[in-house]
């Protein structure tokens, strides 16, 4: 008979070997539970509220690849108004921004002290007229009498350097009554043609040396486009040539012109050439002087799909944007061309097409396939969520 021997495990071998088992066992039992709880969380992310301000249209848009131009809008027609005379200003009949017509007055200086200088005058010159009348008179006796051989030639020489001595004292007369009227003149400060007050620098009582600023006045209508341009593109300028223009306060909107004058040379500190442009409709150009404004010379433009550089998102190499499908939100992903830095817009290669609706300004937040609600203006922002319902 053959015997057999049988090891039992000791208790406490058993009790090691149930506590290394058990928590996988119960680990097992869990992860579908999790997995399940976790679909269910995903299902239930927060729909998220989109107002038309968070979105934008992807649109076609000529991407002008010309030199940039940068300046401000001036007229072409302007005037410094400066006094010619030294006295106190009496009356300001124009303030900023109110139109003017040819030689209207817009300020008056007390004209006390050069009416008097006039008066003077004036009366300096009846004063030299009548003696000229008299030397006048006395010359022709001496001619008379040295005819009839009663006087000396050289009484009659007397007479006559008398008469042009006279003649002489006159004409200076004359031309200080006439520099007399000139000063009145002066002391009424008139618009030189029809436009618009744009600076007035002078208050009633305020005494004006000569050369001081009082004015200045502009015509809107000759408004234009005065900048500068590199030095190192100058060579892509051509007179006429067609200037997109973006003028600060007006928005996204976008001004046609034309350049019309390049400078010969250029500043030597800063390397910018001075350039102009004319509006091409002056009727509807900005009205106010002054105001930044920034274009591109037509040199080099194409048309494409642009988009706003702010909607597109980067991981590394791949660039990406959310776009609105019904009320779902999708990630597209997107390939991207030039960049015009002017408009801060980027040309869309591939991915989307005309019309189609993206993130504003998308954030992490973010999910694909995420539900998405329509809010009126004001009433979301692209990071606002709403509980699901």
């Amino acid at each position: 008979m053959l015997s057999r021997t049988v090891n039992v495990p000791s208790p406490s071998a058993i009790a090691l070997a149930l506590a290394l088992t058990l928590p996988a066992l119960l680990v097992g039992c869990q992860r579908p539970q999790e997995a399940g709880a976790d679909a269910s969380k995903s299902a239930a992310k927060p729909a998220l509220l989109i107002a038309p301000e968070d979105l934008t249209q992807v649109g076609t848009s000529g991407l002008v690849g010309g030199p940039v131009l940068t300046g401000s809008v001036q007229a072409a027609r302007r005037a410094d108004l400066r006094a010619e005379v030294a006295a106190m200003v009496l009356q300001v009949a124009k303030d900023n921004g109110e139109t003017v017509r040819q030689g209207e007055v817009i300020v008056r200086l007390d004209s006390t002290a050069i009416r008097d200088n006039l008066t003077s005058a004036e009366e300096a010159l009846r004063a030299a007229s009548q003696s000229l009348e008299q030397t006048e008179r006395v010359l022709q006796r001496q001619k008379t009498l040295n005819q009839q051989g009663m006087t000396s030639m050289q009484a009659l020489e007397d007479a006559e350097l008398r008469r042009n001595a006279a003649q002489s004292e006159v004409a200076a007369a004359r031309a200080r009554v006439v520099s007399a009227r000139q000063q009145m003149t002066r002391t009424e400060v008139r618009a030189p043609f029809d436009g618009v007050v744009s600076e007035r620098k002078v208050s009633v009582g305020d005494t004006v040396q000569i050369g001081r600023e009082i004015v200045k006045v502009i015509d809107p209508r000759s408004m234009r486009f005065e900048g500068q341009v590199s030095a190192d593109r100058l060579g892509e300028l051509k007179l006429g040539q067609a200037v997109s223009l973006r003028v600060n306060g007006f928005g996204d909107s976008e001004f046609a012109a034309k350049l019309s004058r390049i400078d010969a040379a250029a500043n030597a500190t800063t390397r910018q050439v001075e350039v102009a442009a004319q509006f091409a409709d002056a009727a509807k150009a900005p009205q106010v002087a002054g105001l930044y404004a920034e274009g591109r010379v037509d040199s080099a433009s194409q048309a494409a799909l642009v988009l706003p550089e702010g909607a597109v998102t980067r991981q590394g190499d791949a660039t990406s944007v959310w776009r609105i499908e019904g009320d779902t939100l999708r990630k597209v992903a997107v390939q991207l061309g030039a960049r015009d830095d002017r408009r801060g817009q980027v040309v869309v290669l591939g991915g989307l097409k005309a019309g189609d609706w993206v993130l504003r300004a998308p954030s992490s937040t973010q999910a694909e396939g995420q539900k998405v609600t329509r809010v009126g203006a004001g009433a979301g922002a692209a990071s606002a969520v709403a509980s699901a319902r």
